[in-house]
């Protein structure tokens, strides 16, 4: 029989936690590599200037990239525990194959900065880097969500949504044009494509995400677990609007004919970046907690029985 209950542990939830918060400090430190035109500052890998121990001088760009590497290599590390601390601890199989799932997704994160190093930047394999990056801190995410206090113990109550499209359709669409953005801003980045089809898919993201936390909000604002995140969603969607618009200025307007990045042009692109990923995982978080909160036979009316013949 397959076990699906747990027990809460605190220490592994806080460490699933750390893990995450480490992960959005890996993604800053990659922005801060592509904002800076640092990526082939380290011209090797997986050896740097042909070591795999000794720190180089961290002059110029490689104080960026390299940095990031050991980040990384840090993140690594702690998966690796994460990943065998859940399989020992957690007896929900569901949850062994997540941990496991992290672990595979970081070394394939791993592979593919190598390889944009070896094959000098391609634009396909550095968006695909960035994007896995992405999907990674969602897991970490959700890791340190399902580890929660609330969530282990907690009885959560169910709610019903017979509206039309029901609030977690919403949710994946939110989603799935969160990553198209992610996807059309990394190609954007790595100058793999033009700006326009990344401004013009914003204009679908802050609908459709704004549509998404104002129904949840008004709908479910008594169910915290809905509320909460989804308020957060909608906060972090107003400010990375703002963040976006900034970065267009200082990158497209101010500084197309710059020769290195500039500082304002850093700063707005690498805060656009990290937002972005808490963006994502909220959205996330709101989807598994609207996907927890109205299960199928509590979200469809029952028309079986409605149906049913009466007797006279």
């Amino acid at each position: 029989m397959q076990v699906t209950s747990t027990s809460y542990n605190r220490a592994h939830h806080w460490f699933a936690v750390f893990v995450a918060c480490a992960t959005l400090l890996l993604i800053v430190a990659g922005a801060l590599v592509t904002s800076n035109d640092a990526g082939l500052s380290v011209p090797d890998w997986p050896t740097s200037f042909g070591s795999l121990y000794k720190i180089p001088q961290l002059v110029g760009g490689v104080k960026f990239e390299h940095t990031h590497r050991m980040i990384a290599q840090f993140v690594g590390f702690l998966t690796i525990i994460l990943a065998l601390w859940t399989w020992r601890v957690d007896r929900r199989r569901w949850m062994q194959y997540l941990g496991w799932a992290a672990l595979g997704t970081v070394v394939a994160q791993g592979i593919l900065g190598g390889l944009t190093v070896l094959f000098y930047l391609p634009p396909s394999i550095s968006s695909a880097h960035a994007a896995l990056a992405q999907t990674f801190f969602c897991i970490a995410v959700c890791i340190a969500l399902f580890t929660d206090r609330k969530w282990v113990l907690e009885v959560q109550r169910t709610v019903a949504d017979h509206q039309r499209p029901r609030l977690f359709t919403l949710t994946i669409i939110s989603i799935v044009v969160l990553y198209v953005q992610l996807i059309l801003g990394a190609m954007f980045r790595h100058h793999g494509m033009g700006w326009l089809p990344h401004v013009l898919n914003s204009v679908t993201v802050l609908f459709m995400l704004a549509w998404t936390a104002l129904r949840a909000r008004s709908q479910y604002s008594h169910v915290e677990a809905i509320r909460r995140p989804a308020s957060i969603m909608l906060a972090l969607l107003i400010v990375q609007f703002c963040l976006g618009f900034l970065a267009f200025t200082t990158r497209v307007s101010w500084g197309r004919n710059a020769v290195q990045p500039e500082l304002p042009m850093v700063i707005s692109t690498v805060a656009h970046v990290a937002v972005g990923a808490l963006l994502l995982a909220t959205t996330v978080v709101l989807t598994v907690q609207v996907w927890r909160c109205m299960p199928a036979s509590v979200v469809e009316p029952v028309s079986a029985i409605e149906q049913k013949p009466m007797v006279a």
